[in-house]
Formats: C-alpha cells, structure tokens, sequence
C-alpha cells in the first residue's frame, strides 16, 4: 500500500482511507457482516485510515468499527468526529463546540470504539456559537490526557482553520472534494498547504455519482439519503449524468473503471490529500484500492479539467439545513 503523510508533521497513513458512515446509514439497505469483512479486507490490503463519527447512526457505526477491529487495532489509524447533533426529526442538524460537550463525547466515543485512544479526532462541523479557541482548547486537552493523538476539523473555512491551528496543531482538514465538488481549491486548500495541514477528503466519488452506476433517482432504496440530495434530484440528476458519462467514456480509453478515473484525479492533486471513498462491500473496495495504480498523464489531467471545470455540478451539495451550517463555518 502506498503511503501519505498527514500534514507536513504528522503520521504516514495509506494514501487511501476507508470511509464507513454508508455500513451504519444513509445509503441504503445494510450488512453488517459484509461490513466488517470489508473493513477486514481493507486491513488486508494496507488500508490503515479508517473513518467513522458519532452521528452516523447515531452511535451504531463507531461500535462497528470498534467491533471490526478487535485484535488488529494495531494495524489501524482511527479517526471519529464530534460535533454535529441529531433528534427525533430525520432533517434536523443541529452543532455543538461546548468545551464540556467535546469531553463527554470523546469518552463516549472511546467507549463505543472499544479503545483507549483516538488516533484522529475532528470537530464535525465548526459550532458558530462557540468560539473555536474554546473548541479547540478542550479538544487538546485530551491530547494532553492521552485521550486522542492528533486533532482535526472537517469542512471548516480559511480564518477559522488559521485560529484553530494557532491554539493547537490541526493534523488534517476533512471536507468534501472530487470532481464535481471543487470548492475548497479557492479557500481551504490553500490554507492547508501554508500551514502544513492535510487533506482528507470525504464523498471523493461524488456520493457514487461519478460511478456511473446509479442509472437514475428511482435506483435508490427508499431510505437512502441520496434521494432528498439536491443533486440526485430529477432535473439536476439529468443535468449530472452528462459529467458522470463523460468520465465514463474517458476510464473505458483508460482502461480504467469510472470509480478509479475520479480516484486518480483526487490523488493526483497533491501528496497532501487523502481520499477517503466510502462502501461496505469488498467489492467496490477492491476496485476503489485499484485507483492507486491508475497515472494521469498531463493530457489526461486537461482533460478532466475540461470535462470537470470547477462548479460543474448541479445543484447544492447538501440540503438547507447543513449548507446553512457550512456557510456559517467561515
């Protein structure tokens, strides 16, 4: 497995992770088994990042790690998040950086991991009400303890990054970034680099979008959250699928998979970012992990750049609620 290091001081980690929230929610119809042997298998082929979060479930995703790990914690670099709340209405997020909330859900986390230590530890999303100095200084004082080894923040803007980074180290940024999800090229980004912060980046093949195998809305199950996307709504979905067939055309003259071509492009913007696709099939794994021996000539990088230019999807990529929680996250 080739390798990556996270930020410019932090730790070597595979080059590509393994996002688990889909084996708990969101995308449909679940096995648990299958999840834990891909989980296995990702172990077996060098995956050692391995992501999951509080909300995803809520709760139910982080004991399935925990239990998928046991006995090969050693092999794993474990990142979980905190921050974003739920309630008994589907739609509702609501967050939360409260110095005394980030505590109680590293312990509950910890417990639910089966684990004494969190490798890698984000806030979900940034809490406007909370001063992020305030966030951030509790979240280093379970690095202190020996709670968490190193700390993040996922889908934070420019000036919030710079004040985190100022109380404590931020290791890695986790955001949403493939080729139909560039926005972060004009502010985020770039902030890492100066700091010497890594990339993760999450949804790298568009929520299964630049797969090309979701043929239309009515493929989804009826409780995958994908439905209620705007993206994958009927007139943007029709708008969407010319990208999504012109990245399948170019992987056939790859000689690539659509999934592998969307891959590579991710890996190939810098030895800085992370991609973190997510399934719970060995399946999709294994064709996923295959993208690493996939190389972008520079012809095929202007190309892409032609077919993919920044802001070619349609459609937010969130519901109102969350994209009003994102653009408070400056």
């Amino acid at each position: 497995m080739k390798m990556r290091r996270l930020g410019e001081k932090g730790p070597e980690v595979s080059a590509m992770g393994l996002g688990c929230m889909g084996m708990s929610e969101f995308y449909g119809p679940r096995d648990e088994a299958e999840s834990v042997a891909t989980i296995h298998r990702a172990l077996d082929l060098g995956v050692t990042l391995l992501d999951t979060a509080d909300v995803y479930g809520p709760h139910t995703n982080e004991e399935l790690v925990g239990r998928a790990i046991r006995g090969r914690r050693q092999e794993v670099f474990l990142a979980t998040k905190f921050g974003i709340l739920r309630s008994a209405d589907p739609a509702y997020r609501g967050v939360c950086g409260r110095p005394e909330y980030v505590r109680s859900a590293c312990e509950a986390s910890l417990k639910r991991l089966g684990v004494d230590v969190i490798d890698l530890y984000y806030q979900h999303r940034v809490d406007p009400e909370v001063p992020i100095e305030e966030t951030v200084g509790a979240m280093s004082r379970l690095v202190q303890e020996g709670k968490v080894r190193f700390l993040g923040l996922s889908e934070a803007g420019p000036e919030t990054i710079r004040r985190a980074h100022a109380v404590h180290p931020i290791a890695a940024l986790q955001s949403e970034y493939s080729l139909w999800t560039r926005d972060h090229e004009g502010g985020a980004l770039p902030v890492c680099r100066e700091l010497g912060i890594g990339f993760v980046a999450y949804s790298p093949l568009g929520r299964g979008f630049l797969t090309g195998t979701i043929p239309g809305p009515e493929a989804l199950s009826a409780d995958d959250f994908r439905r209620t996307n705007p993206r994958f709504q009927e007139e943007n979905f029709r708008k969407n699928l010319a990208l999504a067939d012109r990245i399948r055309q170019m992987a056939n003259d790859k000689g690539c998979t659509p999934a592998q071509l969307a891959l590579a492009w991710v890996l190939s913007r810098g030895e800085d970012i992370i991609p973190i696709p997510g399934t719970k099939r060995r399946k999709w794994l294994e064709e996923n992990v295959g993208a690493l021996e996939v190389t972008l000539t520079e012809e095929d990088r202007l190309r892409l750049e032609t077919i993919a230019p920044r802001g070619v999807a349609a459609g937010e990529r969130y519901g109102e609620a969350m994209m009003n929680i994102l653009k408070r996250a400056t």
